[in-house]
């Protein structure tokens, strides 16, 4: 398709207007375009985003194809709305080198659905001991900016602080899993009234605050960039919104599922709800969400870590940890931001498309809808309802926690250069 006509879409939750797609770029936005031989899309009652950004995608390519790869997880990608996400590191082997980066992001690129941007490890195999090649992966084909041992921390203050310094040098950031491992040893869920129920080991707050309170300072005092995934406590929000009010250079990102779900769901045993870091309570809940809603958390990342059937369906104490999020993630926000009155469209547009964008320096993704911009926008028809399947998922794993859960929202299209990867709901 040369030519798309997208007719009274609400752009970024405003006033119904047209916006005219010539190849891969926006010609036109307006009311009464038209254009010879486009082809059009009766949008009324949509809402019409950029095309959102996910800076925390678990691909498992190369290594662990039975889970997931480039091509299935970049489909699911595009089902939710996706047209670039972020691809972490801790894959077999581990994104450590520029082989492994260039290897991704070449897939990424067969696969044509999204843009893959590979996420180099910060320490070579995870271990914690060695940095890995930072510029040789900054300086490939692939030209990574964002390096994360995600999965595990970084628990070496000094590691921690050489990484910082390196990516200083050309704009780089360090995406930290904060989680000291001497407190979470053994640990299998939030410890709270919960886990003490239960007999659980616990997950303790302190374990993820006291890592991003030593990250923050480090961040300041090497004048760098660091990154806080999947914050999870309401003493994590306070923390961040403290060094961002002395200027450090953090930015932060929150998990739709610790948007929506509690440490609550963990009382069925069900292994789909083990996840790193852990459903907390609701009083963290309500706390992320005001955290996002007022820009003290960033940006919203999946988190996305898709898990074979044989690793989730088993007992409690054996399941791996994660779900998969990509197909869900902008229903769950319109539910928990949204709906609740926290956030408008625009809101979520900064937040799932615009700051990752700029967070990651992913080129041409978060531009706003106006002409002569990337046509990467993705539709979205707010007033459906419908029953979260996962036999309908483009992942190829299932570990979802809202199985037969009824959530707002559905993604009609999604157009990635002005072609469209997902077309009337379904992947093109």
């Amino acid at each position: 398709m040369s030519k798309i006509l997208i007719r009274g879409a609400q752009v970024l939750g405003g006033e119904p207007q047209d916006v005219l797609i010539d190849g891969e770029t926006i010609e036109a936005v307006g009311t009464g375009l038209s254009a010879e031989g486009a082809t059009v899309i009766e949008a009324e009652g949509q809402i019409l985003l950029p095309g959102l950004v996910d800076l925390h995608t678990h691909l498992r390519e190369p290594g662990r194809e039975d889970s997931e790869t480039v091509l299935t997880g970049t489909r699911a990608a595009a089902s939710g709305g996706y047209t670039a996400v972020f691809a972490m590191a801790n894959t077999h082997p581990v994104a450590d080198t520029a082989g492994v980066v260039e290897q991704v992001y070449r897939l990424g690129k067969e696969a044509g659905y999204c843009d893959v941007q590979p996420i180099g490890a910060v320490t070579v195999g995870l271990e914690g001991k060695k940095l890995a090649e930072l510029g040789a992966m900054h300086d490939s084909a692939a030209g990574v900016t964002v390096f994360s041992d995600d999965g595990k921390c970084v628990d070496d203050a000094v590691i921690m602080r050489r990484a910082l310094e390196y990516v200083k040098a050309f704009g780089g950031v360090v995406a930290q899993h904060a989680q000291e491992p001497r407190l979470t040893e053994g640990a299998q869920m939030n410890e709270g009234v919960v886990s003490a129920e239960l007999g659980l080991g616990g997950w303790p707050a302190v374990a993820e605050e006291s890592i991003i309170a030593r990250d923050v300072l480090l961040a300041e005092h090497v004048g760098s960039r660091v990154h806080i995934c999947h914050l999870s406590t309401a003493g994590s929000v306070e923390i961040v919104r403290w060094a961002k009010s002395r200027g450090i250079d953090v930015t932060a990102e929150v998990t739709p599922h610790h948007l929506l779900l509690t440490d609550e769901l963990v009382r069925t045993y069900n292994p789909v709800y083990k996840v790193n870091p852990p459903l907390r309570t609701e009083r963290d809940v309500l706390a992320l969400r005001e955290a996002l809603a007022d820009g003290t958390i960033d940006i919203v990342a999946t988190d996305h870590a898709p898990h074979p059937h044989e690793d989730k369906d088993c007992e409690w104490a054996a399941a791996a940890m994660g779900m998969v999020g990509l197909e869900t993630a902008l229903s769950v926000v319109q539910q928990t931001m949204v709906e609740t009155g926290l956030l408008d469209w625009a809101g979520v547009a900064d937040r799932m498309s615009a700051a990752p964008a700029r967070i990651g320096r992913a080129t041409g993704h978060g531009r706003p809808v106006s002409a002569g911009e990337p046509a990467n926008l993705v539709l979205v028809d707010p007033a459906y309802r419908g029953t979260v399947d996962p036999a309908d998922f483009a992942s190829r794993s299932r570990n979802t926690p809202y199985e037969g859960r009824e959530l707002p929202g559905r993604v009609t299209h999604t157009f990635l250069r002005g072609r469209a990867t997902v077309m009337d709901g379904k992947l093109a």
